[in-house]
C-alpha cells in the first residue's frame, strides 16, 4: 500500500501519473483507499456502502490494461460515486473507461425532507471534515465529505439547483458543474448536471477531458474581465460571506489575473421559474422571467468574461439545518440558465466558517473557466500559506 498521508495528499491526476509510470499499481492505490476509507469513514460517515470486491477487480483490469501499453488518463484514481446517481452513470461509465475506480456510493439526503444541505446514512448523518457541528452541505453531502478529508481525491455528484457547489464550498474544496447538456441531464426539465468534487482544478479538467472528451480547449491565456455581485440582485448575502468572496477577487486582481468591470448583473429571484420547469408545469410568468434573465445574462456575458459571487449567501449551518435561509440563492440562476460554474474555497468568515468563491462563464466555456479556476486556487492557495 501507498503511505495514508502520502495518498491523501495527492491529486487525481498525480495517482494516474504514478500509475501510468509503474511506480505503483492501481491494486495498491486501491488498497491504501479502501484502508482510509474503513479508518477514517466510522466518524465521518461520507460513504453508504464500500465496494471493495469490485473496486479491488477493477484495479486489477487498469493494472492489465496499463502493462499492454494502454493509455488511461485517470489510470488507478479511486472515486467516490453520489449514491443517488450509481456507478451505472453516463459519466461514472466514462471515468471508468478512463482508467478510474469505483470504490464506494456516498450519501445524499433522505427522501421528504424540506432541505437538502445534509446527507444521511444508517450510521447517523454525515460530518463536515471541517468541523462536525457544521453539515457538509447537499445533497452530494457524502462525495464533498470524502473529498475534503482525503479519502479520494475526486468524487462524483449531481447538480440540480447547487448540489455539487454547495456541499464543495461548505467543505473547503472545488465543485464544478458543467453548461447544461455536455452530459444527460438527470431529471427531465434538464436541470440537473452531472458534476464533479475535487481538491484540485487540474483534476476537475481531467475529468471534464474523461466525460466529455470532444469538448474545445481554452483559448489563449489573458487577462479576464470579471463582473462582481454579491447578490444577483436578490439574496441575502451576510455581510461577512460577501466581504471574504471579494476579499479573494481582490487578491486575484491584484496578482494580475482578472480586471474587475462595473458592469451590475441585477436579476429577479429565478424561484418561480426554477419550480415551474422542475415541476413540468407551464407558467407564462415563470417563463418570461427565466427569458428576462437570460438576456440579462446574454447582455453581461457581452461585456464582461466571468461573473464572480458567494457560492452560499451564508456559512454551513448546523445539523438542525438552514431555517428559513435559501442555501441555493445564488447557485441555481445557474442550474436555470445552463451557465458552466465552479466553486473555488475563498477563505474564512472571522468565526472561522468556509466561505466558497463561485465562477460562471458563458455557456460551452468550460475550459476556459478550468484553466482559469485553477490559476486563481493557486493564487488564493498562497496566500492562506503566507
Amino acid at each position: 500500500m501507498l503511505d495514508v498521508h502520502l495518498y491523501s495528499s495527492l491529486s487525481a491526476v498525480e495517482i494516474a501519473g504514478l500509475v501510468s509510470r509503474g511506480t505503483v499499481t492501481a491494486r495498491e492505490v486501491v488498497d491504501t483507499a479502501l484502508a482510509v476509507g474503513v479508518e477514517r469513514d466510522g466518524a465521518l460517515r461520507a460513504f453508504t456502502a464500500l465496494w471493495a470486491d469490485a473496486a479491488r477487480a477493477r484495479a486489477a483490469e487498469v493494472d492489465a490494461e496499463v502493462a499492454r501499453g494502454v493509455v488511461l488518463p485517470l489510470a488507478g484514481v479511486p472515486i467516490a460515486v453520489k449514491a443517488s446517481e450509481g456507478a451505472r452513470s453516463a459519466q461514472n461509465r466514462r471515468l471508468v473507461a478512463a482508467g478510474c475506480v469505483p470504490i464506494g456510493a456516498t450519501s445524499v439526503p433522505r427522501r421528504g425532507t424540506g432541505w437538502q444541505t445534509y446527507g444521511s446514512t444508517d450510521r447517523g448523518p454525515t460530518l463536515n471534515p471541517l468541523n462536525p457541528d457544521w453539515s457538509p452541505g447537499g445533497s452530494s453531502a457524502g462525495s464533498a465529505a470524502a473529498v475534503g478529508a482525503g479519502l479520494v481525491p475526486l468524487a462524483t455528484g449531481s447538480d440540480g439547483a447547487g448540489s455539487v457547489r454547495i456541499p464543495a464550498a461548505w467543505c473547503g474544496v472545488i465543485g464544478f458543474k458543467p453548461t447544461n447538456g455536455l452530459l444527460p441531464a438527470r431529471d427531465r426539465a434538464g436541470l440537473n448536471s452531472p458534476g464533479v468534487i475535487t481538491r484540485d482544478p487540474a483534476d476537475a479538467a481531467a475529468y471534464l477531458r474523461a466525460v466529455v472528451p470532444a469538448h474545445s480547449p481554452a483559448p489563449a491565456a489573458r487577462t479576464l474581465r470579471v463582473s462582481w455581485t454579491p447578490t444577483l440582485g436578490y439574496a441575502e448575502t451576510a455581510p461577512d460571506v460577501a466581504a471574504c468572496a471579494l476579499h479573494a477577487v481582490h487578491r486575484i486582481a491584484r496578482a494580475g489575473l482578472c480586471r474587475l468591470v462595473g458592469h451590475p448583473v441585477e436579476l429577479r429571484d429565478p424561484a418561480p421559474a426554477w419550480t415551474a420547469l422542475r415541476a413540468g408545469t407551464r407558467d407564462g410568468g415563470a417563463e418570461a422571467l427565466a427569458r428576462g434573465n437570460a438576456q440579462v445574462l446574454r447582455d453581461a456575458f457581452e461585456e464582461t468574461d466571468l461573473l464572480a459571487t458567494p457560492t452560499t449567501p451564508r456559512p454551513p449551518h448546523g445539523h438542525d439545518g438552514p431555517g428559513t435561509h435559501m442555501s441555493v440563492a445564488l447557485t441555481w440562476a445557474f442550474n436555470l440558465s445552463g451557465h458552466p460554474a465552479i466553486t473555488l474555497p475563498a477563505g474564512r468568515t472571522p468565526d472561522g466558517e468556509p466561505v466558497g468563491l463561485q465562477l460562471i462563464a458563458r455557456h460551452h466555456a468550460d475550459a476556459l473557466l478550468l484553466d482559469t479556476a485553477g490559476g486563481w486556487h493557486r493564487t488564493l492557495a498562497r496566500a492562506r500559506c503566507a
